[in-house]
């Protein structure tokens, strides 16, 4: 396969966006992970789940064309299994697209370790010609903090029909500018955050409000993502969590019209001494980044495959032989999400792990 031009408008459709014929490979990949996780769904076995999930989107990825690299996964390379940064993915084929990989094999570990529901597989993906310049920023910190809307309150703000806010904007003024912008009453807002010591004064904010309050025990990316969603149940999610889950979010946004708000929480002295000593400026900490900053240009895809029910997506559900996976993918540069129902017949059904020649059935 020959290296692509440098003049993009030369070449042909597809090849000028590949995102476009590769995107299925990415929710093959997260359909298989939550299908060789879900033995393990309340069985207290996070790392095994963990392992069997990321085992199966490797064995995926390792066929496509592509030379990918996770730019977002695990930071430290240990005895925990995961996929980790700087990974090499694909077969790195001469001439392949660059392809920066934000994966997230099991987003809600210990809610699937406790059967509990809001867990799924997650990625997001941005295509490149060899060369080109990252296009998904990697932060430093372990925790940021982390403000998500929808469209309506995006096209209002940029129509200047309300006021501007920020994460340093006061919850209540940002409540009732939210709500102006949606057209409802501070007690019709829903706010979505962690339930978590470090949310207390916020949670205690919210209910003082008069606002809806719903909490959720782990895993921030569906909830983020669900104030974007065309049949919203929440309207703004709040609070602190990873920041890897911050920029698989940013992809998300990129293709529902919605946006976060993310600036950088280190969680305590000796965090914010180590990122200081890593190059990290207070200008950098207290900047706070918006989605089109984290996920760069218009080539990103998101996707996610349920685990166990969330706000984003139902969980796998299995009947006799077959298993019914439900999978969402949203790509940025048509705005285009697709919600895919997959029936699996399980005497059928193989998947291959990384490590394993063999497809071995589910």
């Amino acid at each position: 396969m020959p290296t692509p031009p440098t003049d993009l408008s030369a070449i042909g459709d597809l090849e000028r966006n590949p995102e476009r014929s590769l995107q299925f490979e990415f929710v093959r990949a997260t359909e298989n992970a939550a299908l060789a996780c879900l033995p393990w769904l309340g069985r207290n076995a996070k790392e095994t789940a963990d392992d069997a999930a990321s085992r199966a989107i490797l064995g995926v990825l390792e066929y496509v064309d592509i030379c990918g690299e996770c730019v977002i996964g695990e930071g430290i390379k240990d005895n925990a299994p995961g996929i980790f940064i700087g990974d090499k993915l694909g077969t790195w084929a001469p001439g392949s697209w660059h392809v920066d990989i934000a994966v997230d094999p099991i987003d809600g570990t210990t809610n699937l370790s406790k059967g509990m529901p809001n867990s799924i597989s997650v990625m997001a993906a941005t295509f490149a010609p060899p060369g080109a310049p990252r296009a998904m920023m990697s932060l430093p910190s372990f925790y940021a903090e982390k403000l998500t809307y929808g469209p309506r309150v995006v096209e209002q703000m940029e129509l200047r029909r309300v006021p501007a806010f920020n994460l340093d904007t006061p919850l209540t003024n940002i409540l009732d500018i939210v709500a102006l912008a949606l057209g409802k009453r501070v007690r019709e807002i829903v706010v979505c955050t962690m339930d978590r010591p470090r949310h207390a004064k916020l949670i205690e904010e919210i209910r003082a409000s008069g606002a809806a309050l719903r909490l959720i025990s782990d895993g921030d990316i569906t909830a983020a993502v669900a104030p974007a969603l065309h049949d919203a149940a929440v309207d703004l999610y709040f609070g602190i969590g990873g920041s890897p889950e911050g920029v698989l979010t940013a992809a998300a946004l990129r293709a529902l019209g919605g946006d976060i708000q993310l600036r950088m929480w280190p969680r305590d002295e000796a965090e914010r001494a180590d990122l200081a000593k890593s190059g990290v400026t207070e200008a950098q900490l207290k900047k706070i980044y918006h989605a089109h900053e984290l996920v760069t240009g218009d080539s990103a895809i998101f996707c996610a495959t349920g685990i166990s029910d969330s706000p984003l997506l139902p969980g796998v559900r299995v009947s006799g032989h077959r298993a019914i996976t439900h999978s969402i993918l949203m790509r940025a540069k048509s705005r285009s999400v697709r919600r895919i129902e997959t029936v699996h017949d399980l005497r059928h059904k193989t998947i291959r792990l990384r490590g394993d020649s063999r497809e071995r059935t589910v």
